[in-house]
């Protein structure tokens, strides 16, 4: 009989296994795309999707709606999901941008983005994509991502512009560090010319005083 057979092992305990998936769903759920074998996205897939639809089991919006205007009930079936949640997933994962880092809260991205997101959607919140096998082991690769997230072509334009506008905010800090600069040396030069036109004077009655000192 084919009892607890159900699933792959990937050569893992329960414990490694359960752990592996928590970082997986976890890096999911932040970028909304990731590459991984073909054999862990299938698998992720039914991890994903079941959390997922945890948040969405709450109807009527109670998992998106500002907790100022729930009923006691509400409150409680939503603080019940959001354990649920964060029994299984990490709390917080923190995404690196632009050099700043930013802590991102998982239990409520897929309370509130996610499951707004997927509300009229029943089921299938995932997309995977084949893309070759991986060198060296020859592993079968595929992208698993979230329906509804930005592109790539939308990630690059976004980074890009981020990056401009930083070249030019370090421009213009430059700009407005090199004309400090320039008033600085400018107001040191003026003051060699005139601690050497003070040099000069000082010479000059100095001989003065030395020819009439001859005269005597």
């Amino acid at each position: 009989m084919r009892h607890r057979k159900d699933g792959r092992q990937f050569s893992r305990n329960t414990s490694h296994r359960r752990a592996m998936f928590r970082n997986l769903v976890g890096n999911l759920f932040m970028h909304e795309r990731i590459v991984t074998t073909d054999a862990k996205a299938k698998e992720l897939r039914r991890v994903a999707e079941r959390l997922i639809t945890k948040a969405k089991r709450l109807h009527n919006g109670v998992a998106y709606t500002p907790q100022s205007e729930l009923s006691a009930k509400d409150k409680a079936r939503r603080l019940h999901v959001k354990r649920q949640l964060a029994s299984f997933l990490p709390k917080f994962r923190v995404e690196q941008d632009d050099g700043s880092l930013a802590k991102l809260n998982l239990v409520d991205k897929v309370m509130v983005d996610l499951a707004k997101r997927y509300a009229d959607r029943p089921g299938g919140y995932t997309r995977i994509i084949k893309i070759g096998n991986r060198r060296g082991d020859n592993a079968s690769m595929s992208i698993i991502e979230l329906l509804g997230a930005p592109s790539v072509e939308e990630l690059q334009a976004a980074k890009e512009a981020a990056t401009a506008e930083a070249e030019a905010e370090s421009a213009s800090t430059d700009t407005v560090d090199a004309a400090a600069a320039d008033t600085a040396d400018t107001a040191g030069t003026a003051d060699t010319t005139d601690a050497g036109a003070a040099d000069v004077a000082d010479n000059k009655g100095d001989d003065g005083e030395a020819t009439d000192s001859d005269d005597e």
